[in-house]
């Protein structure tokens, strides 16, 4: 067997995916030697689902890698075709950015930034065996018997571990997109200690653009102008539509015939898939009553006639999958370009994880993205991120970055995740986070930069447009306290326009914008404000007068959670021994062994009975850390 770089290596990645480019990214810009390690490099930054970046929830995860110094927001804004912000007319706690992208050129991109990192290797082999000593791992061996050394190993193999493609009564072993799937490094694994277990995913069918009637759907254009994820990156122009269309009944008809040849209530696919993102067949089985379910047809890429039919995803025989997309409007005399697919794939339960994402029983074995039960591409680099800085943290001798729920998305992510569980693929919502008006996507960089600048992950051209936005935000947020509006005609008739009555005098700019219906530019435009502030400031500062309250309320509440969060559990808690706790918590705690009191309480079935317990024993015992 032949050993590579015995001296040099420190960080190995397996999978050049979503999580696997921001892992080795971080750990190379932070200094350490890293390799990457991916089963073709025409699969860096694959996007075999969907080509999109973004969306309710996601779109918060984006900006926040953005702001910690990560890679996902500046290729999309690249690549950008169309630039759409969702859910404008709620509250700005789930406005989500959803940026269409440029497959291929995504792709590129992606691998162009990783060949050009100094102290990162782009290799091209299959790792089919992790090895690990005295619990901690030593290196990663590849399918051409050569040995890489590595004192961090993180694994983000997508679902390309143990990957099987399931087509009605056609099943076969591969990887996302007919590409070869990792088949022993699975039994590896199990040979160290990883549990693993089966998720199943799958995509819709492609089908040439010409092919399609567009002159009966709906069409959806981007944002104009468009909004982009980093202030930093390259733009696109985008300017590209999408279209929208419906299933109908005959579109049900033809899947209820067919159950019978369905892979996934044949019990052919045993994998547990997407509550959140299901199967047509399963969304017209689970919603029985539902008329009609929106398809969107989206652009894979500016130099490529391939649609994608998101909301199609189907596991049905081929045959099935023309039928009954041909009784779609607008989609009657479609081509097939690919064939949509349900894959299983391995991966581990999440809770045998640290909320480093390492494993609690082999040091330096750290895992991402779909390997940790996760689905979605902004999941899983917010994953590879924090992976690959806390590999590179821990190689230094340094504290972990663990982020926090009252912080960021990221940090709930990952605390559901290594705290709650999941039996099925983790999609991050707006709703998973209590603290929704704290994290919005306008503000991540307030909370997360300066973790990001510490890591060495930000650069200073970003670090000094953030310091000059902030002094501008703090800025305008002043003025508009300070001064007032004099009572005019066009001040009472805004007033009279938004459904309150006149002011008796003046009112002061700030009160003005905490009344609905009144925008920060209506008082720009009374101002007789020719130049106002750029608009990211301008929105930045709206929301924060409007919703100052809010905001202070669940300021008041992080603080009591971070109190629970820093009264920390020793390691060599006996929680069996610990008189007046309940059995059921006992043998949770004891398995889970959560690091404080704050992640205890979030642990299924345990209850605040069971949390009053684990206090007083911590008074009595009088080492925990505050």
């Amino acid at each position: 067997m032949r050993t590579y770089n015995a001296t040099a290596l420190e960080v190995a990645v397996i999978g050049a995916g979503h999580a696997g480019i921001e892992a080795a990214l971080a750990a190379a810009r932070m200094g350490h030697e890293t390799a990457i390690f991916t089963l073709s490099l025409d699969l860096v930054g694959n996007m075999p689902c969907n080509p999109s970046i973004g969306g309710t929830g996601k779109g918060h995860l984006v900006y926040e890698i953005e702001a910690l110094g990560g890679e996902m927001g500046k290729a999309a804004d690249k690549v950008m075709l169309q630039s759409r912000m969702l859910n404008l007319s709620k509250g700005p706690a789930v406005h989500s950015l959803r940026m269409q992208s440029d497959r291929r050129r995504y792709q590129d991109n992606m691998k162009a930034t990783l060949e050009k990192e100094p102290r990162l290797k782009v290799i091209q082999a299959e790792v089919v065996e992790i090895r690990a000593e005295g619990g901690a791992v030593t290196g990663v061996v590849t399918a051409f018997g050569a040995f890489f050394p590595a004192k961090a190993v993180i694994i983000a193999t997508g679902t390309s571990l143990g990957g099987r493609i399931i087509v009605g009564e056609h099943a076969y072993d591969s990887g996302p997109d007919n590409t070869k799937a990792a088949t022993a490094l699975s039994d590896s694994l199990r040979a160290i200690g990883v549990p693993l277990r089966r998720f199943k995913t799958g995509t819709p069918a492609r089908i040439h653009k010409d092919s399609i009637d567009f002159s009966v759907l709906e069409e959806q254009k981007g944002d104009e102008p468009p909004t982009y994820f980093s202030v930093e990156s390259e733009k696109s122009t985008g300017g590209h539509s999408c279209h929208i269309t419906y299933t109908n009944a005959e579109t049900h008809r033809i899947i209820r015939e067919n159950l019978h040849r369905s892979p996934l209530f044949g019990g052919e696919i045993k994998g547990v898939g997407p509550r959140y993102c299901p199967s047509i067949e399963d969304k017209v089985v689970r919603f029985a009553d539902k008329e009609r379910h929106q398809i969107f047809i989206e652009p894979m890429g500016e130099n490529t006639k391939e649609m994608y039919l998101q909301g199609l995803s189907s596991s049905l025989p081929e045959e099935v999958q023309l039928e009954l997309v041909h009784s779609i409007k607008g989609l009657e005399r479609a081509e097939f370009m690919r064939t949509a697919y349900a894959i299983e794939y391995d991966c581990t339960d999440p809770t045998e994880l640290l909320p480093t994402l390492e494993f609690k029983a082999i040091s330096g074995l750290y895992g991402a993205g779909q390997f940790n039960g996760s689905s979605g591409y902004e999941e899983a680099a917010a994953q590879g991120l924090m992976a690959g800085i806390n590999a590179a943290l821990k190689l230094e001798g340094k504290a972990p970055l663990v982020l926090s729920r009252g912080e960021s998305y990221i940090g709930t992510l990952i605390d559901d995740l290594v705290t709650k569980g999941t039996g099925e693929p983790y999609r991050m919502m707006t709703s998973r986070s209590e603290y929704r008006l704290l994290l919005r996507q306008d503000n991540a960089e307030d909370r997360l930069i300066e973790k990001g600048r510490a890591a060495g992950l930000v650069s200073d051209a970003h670090y000094s447009r953030y310091l000059a936005d902030k002094a501008a935000i703090e800025a305008e947020i002043a003025r508009l306290r300070g001064e007032s509006l004099p009572k005019t005609a066009e001040l009472d008739a805004l007033l009279e326009s938004a459904g309150f009555e006149p002011t008796v005098g003046g009112i002061r700019k700030a009160e003005l914008l905490k009344r609905p219906h009144i925008s920060i530019y209506d008082i720009y435009r009374l101002e007789g404000n020719a130049a106002p502030p750029v608009d990211r400031i301008a929105r930045r500062v709206e929301t924060e007068i409007r919703y100052e309250g809010y905001i202070e309320k669940q300021r008041r509440e992080v603080a009591k959670l971070a109190s629970l969060e820093n009264k920390r559990l020793p390691e060599d808690i006996d929680y069996s021994a610990i008189k007046g706790i309940r059995l059921e918590a006992a043998q949770k705690l004891e398995k889970l062994r959560p690091q404080s009191i704050g992640q205890a309480s979030r642990i299924s079935g345990i209850s605040p009975a069971d949390i009053s317990v684990l206090l007083i024993y911590l008074s009595h015992r009088g080492d925990s850390e505050e």
